[in-house]
Order: C-alpha cells, then sequence, then structure tokens
C-alpha cells in the first residue's frame, strides 16, 4: 500500500525562494538519543554596571575613549573594525582565478541600554522604540554613502558574542553582500513574473495559512518560514509594502518594538534561558541605489536561534550542511506551534510576581 507523506514523519526537501536553495526536513530524527555536545549553564547573574566593560556608560574603551554616561541608545565606531574607509584597491588580477576587488565600508557599534543586565525583552516597549529609530536613523546616515547598510545581532556566548551589555552592530560595506545579492536576484526575478514583491504575497499566504504564524499585529507578522534553517529561526515582516528601515512610520515602529518584545519574550521562555540567536536587518540597498527602482524588495529581520532541545543543546550546521545543503530536524510547522504557545510574559517577570505573592 502506498504510504500517506506525511512532514512530520517523512524527511522532504523545501525550496527557499528568498535565497535560492533548498533545505532537506528530517523530522523523524528528534527521537534519536543526544549524546554529543552540552554547552554550559549561561552565567545567572551579570552586573548592571561594570567600570571594565568597555561597553557601559563612562568606561574607557581599547583605544583610550571614555564612553559618555549615555541613559538610552549609543553609537559609537568600532574599535576593532572589519571594514575601514580608505582602504587601497587591491589592483587588477593577473588570472581569473585570483580575483581581488576593493571592500571599503565603516564599522559601529550600538548599545541599546546602558544596563548591562538586561537583554531587549526585558527592556520597555519605548525603550525598544527607540532602537528602532536609531536602526533607521544609522541607515539613513550610512545609506547615503555605502549600497549596503547591515544592522546584526549576536546575542549570547553561543553566537560569538565576546560581551553581555546588550548592543548590536552596524556594518556598512561599498559592496552587496553574497546572501543580499542572491536576495536581490531572487525578489527581483518574481517581481518581474508576478509583478509584486516576493515577501509581500509570502506574509499574505501565511496569514491565511497560519500553521506557521507565530504573532500577528495591525502592522506586523512573525512567521517561522516554510523554508527555515535554524530550529526555531523567524522571519519577522510588514504587513505593507515597506522597502527600508527608515521608511516605517511612527505607528509601525511602536508595533515593531511590540512584537519584537512579545518575539523575543517567547524565545526566552522556550528553555527559560536568555536565548541566543544572530539576528539582522534586510532592505532595499541603498547608496547610488536609493533612486534606483527597488520595489521588488520587502523590508524583513531574519532570526537565526541555535537552541534545539534545551538550553544547553543546540544545532550543528557541519558535515552534511557544510558540504551538501542546509539540514533540519523540527519541522517548520511544529516549531511555529510550540513559540505560539508560550506565554507573552517573560519567565523572570512571572517568577518575580511568584516569589512576591508568597511574601505576600
Amino acid at each position: 500500500m502506498a504510504v500517506t507523506f506525511r512532514a512530520s514523519e517523512h524527511q522532504h526537501i523545501r525550496y527557499n525562494p528568498l535565497q535560492d536553495e533548498w533545505v532537506l526536513v528530517s523530522a523523524h530524527r528528534m527521537k534519536r538519543p543526544w549524546h554529543g555536545q552540552v554547552e554550559p549553564q549561561l552565567l545567572k547573574t551579570v552586573p548592571r554596571h561594570d567600570p571594565r566593560n568597555p561597553l557601559c556608560p563612562g568606561a574607557t574603551r581599547a583605544n583610550g575613549e571614555v564612553n559618555p554616561h549615555y541613559e538610552g541608545t549609543f553609537l559609537f565606531d568600532n574599535d576593532f573594525p572589519a571594514l575601514q574607509p580608505d582602504a587601497p584597491d587591491p589592483g587588477p588580477s593577473d588570472h581569473p582565478l585570483f580575483r581581488a576587488e576593493a571592500a571599503r565600508g565603516v564599522c559601529k557599534v550600538m548599545c541599546f541600554h546602558p544596563w548591562s543586565d538586561v537583554t531587549l525583552p526585558l527592556m520597555s516597549v519605548p525603550e525598544i522604540r527607540a532602537v528602532v529609530d536609531a536602526w533607521a536613523s544609522v541607515t539613513e546616515e550610512l545609506g547615503a554613502q555605502y549600497p549596503w547598510v547591515q544592522i546584526f545581532e549576536n546575542k549570547g556566548a553561543m553566537m560569538g558574542c565576546s560581551n553581555p551589555h546588550p548592543h548590536c552592530q552596524v556594518w556598512a560595506s561599498s559592496f552587496l553582500p553574497d546572501i543580499v545579492q542572491r536576495e536581490e536576484r531572487s525578489q527581483q526575478s518574481y517581481h518581474s513574473q508576478h509583478g509584486e514583491p516576493l515577501l509581500l504575497e509570502y506574509g499574505r499566504q501565511e496569514l491565511l495559512r497560519k500553521e506557521r504564524l507565530v504573532l500577528s499585529s495591525e502592522h506586523w507578522l512573525v512567521l517561522v518560514p516554510f523554508w527555515a534553517v535554524w530550529p526555531f529561526q523567524t522571519l519577522l515582516l510588514p504587513r505593507r509594502h515597506v522597502r527600508r528601515l527608515p521608511e516605517l512610520t511612527p505607528a509601525e515602529r511602536d508595533d515593531l518594538a511590540s512584537i519584537m518584545k512579545k518575539l523575543l519574550t517567547k524565545y526566552d521562555n522556550l528553555f527559560e534561558t536568555s536565548f541566543p540567536y544572530s539576528m539582522g536587518w534586510h532592505g532595499a540597498p541603498t547608496g547610488l541605489k536609493t533612486g534606483a527602482t527597488c520595489d521588488h524588495w520587502q523590508l524583513h529581520a531574519h532570526y537565526y536561534p541555535p537552541l534545539l532541545r534545551s538550553a544547553t543543546v543546540r544545532k550543528f550546521m557541519v558535515g552534511y550542511e557544510m558540504l551538501a545543503q542546509a539540514q533540519r530536524d523540527l519541522t517548520p510547522e511544529q516549531a511555529a506551534e510550540r513559540l505560539r504557545a508560550l506565554p507573552e510574559v517573560h519567565y523572570c517577570l512571572a517568577k518575580e510576581d511568584k516569589e512576591a505573592a508568597a511574601i505576600a
């Protein structure tokens, strides 16, 4: 007898139309016992202010500069930048197999909050709104000169973050990075064929189907993409056509701050830990391309968290993933169902309320 296909039981491959690649989904592998690496537990407490921490207000950084006693967001030049504005041109290549081209740019660091012991989900909605405004402002400022402005946050030591103080990075480059070029081609191709932005239609479809939807609001959607690679990967999308962060209206920025807090609270609540992830914003190219026709672009944010089974067991991208193609164990539908079911009150605050009630 023919076996009926079930995504939660049978391996299959799914297409990612945004980045033109495939992912192998093998949900049955979640049944296998885990005897691999277990990550160390996170530090329970982080000091609110450490004068030796170079991201804290009033601290002295590696280059000798002293941070102001900031009370909100704080943007400054990265003391160890990967891109510099005055790098020389490598010159012509003597062989097509050995090409090198100029790479120039600037790198900045943005602190979200003056306290080291908070993260975005523990900040207030107005404080997160200030971060959104700062993101839009720096995109506009650096985008006046560079074709690409990449805002990204690495949260947690598991994602290579060396400092627990809440912050992100901003790299502006003279070139379009590889992943961005793939998204450019895919969105341009879809728009040419169908007459509307790929991600705008995708958001509408996910809103109708609902099985991968995690959160929705007046202006935003959060969903686990059909083609997700990381276990609890999410995609954050505006519900109207928006090309870049600076185009967001005040109402959309307020709503974005609110839905970000809800999403990141759910992430922390999943395993009752400060959930690690790498995230970043993608929007239409800037610089000289700002005036170009970029109607095929839809602003979006990617969240890539590595945790799979618990606060100490992560997904590794090795072996097959490095040599063949991406592979995931949990289906996107299962991941979305688990995230949807989680409360929107942070577990730390819920514990504090219980303790206060017990004392009273």
